[in-house]
């Protein structure tokens, strides 16, 4: 095996890559100067030496306590509960949210042999049970893994005293009806709101 097919293999590894895409970045990257590739070899290298988890949320970051729970502008009363790091970007594009995260490291998934005791569960029940929290967003996708993991945490916390609530799910703004799938529909009707 070529070393260009070792590349290639290697960066088929990566999410939503297949073979074709992988080929495409190989290629690209043969193409490259050597200082674009010197340096993005330097970024991959140093990746896990720079970036660890929070100790206080869990999110990747090179600063410990991260930028969201150290900074004091943040509403420290309001937590939302995301399944990985990249979720959190993707709440704070809204603009809207302005409270603390946790990330939980994934779902809940038996069949891939994920309980418990593999997310970040125990951390966020030490938070909860400290104090100052009054409310807890479960933002965790809208899947089977997702709905278990919202409904285990509401177990959890029920009799806490906090305010729960999950993001809403349902039809895209600027969907049409007729492309939405049985379930999104169903979620919708159940997630409608009174104008």
């Amino acid at each position: 095996m070529t070393v260009l097919d070792q590349l290639i293999r290697s960066l088929s590894r990566f999410p939503g890559v297949g073979k074709k895409s992988a080929t495409r970045m190989a290629y690209f990257l043969l193409q490259s100067d050597d200082e674009y590739l010197r340096a993005l070899s330097e970024q991959i290298g140093t990746l896990k030496a720079r970036i660890r988890h929070c100790s206080v949320c869990g999110i990747y970051t090179e600063a410990d306590p991260c930028d969201y729970c150290s900074d004091t502008r943040r509403d420290s009363r309001i937590l939302c509960v995301v399944e990985q790091s990249q979720d959190v970007g993707i709440i704070e594009s809204t603009g809207e949210y302005e409270g603390r995260y946790h990330i939980l490291g994934g779902a809940l998934s038996p069949i891939d042999g994920i309980g418990p005791a593999e997310l970040n569960i125990d951390s966020l029940l030490r938070r909860l049970k400290a104090g100052g929290i009054n409310e807890v967003i479960i933002a965790t996708n809208p899947s089977v893994e997702g709905d278990t993991t919202a409904l285990y945490l509401v177990s959890l916390v029920k009799d806490m005293g906090l305010t729960v609530s999950r993001l809403a799910s349902g039809l895209p703004v600027g969907g049409d009806l007729e492309y939405a799938d049985r379930l999104t529909l169903a979620r919708s009707l159940k997630g409608r709101t009174k104008m």
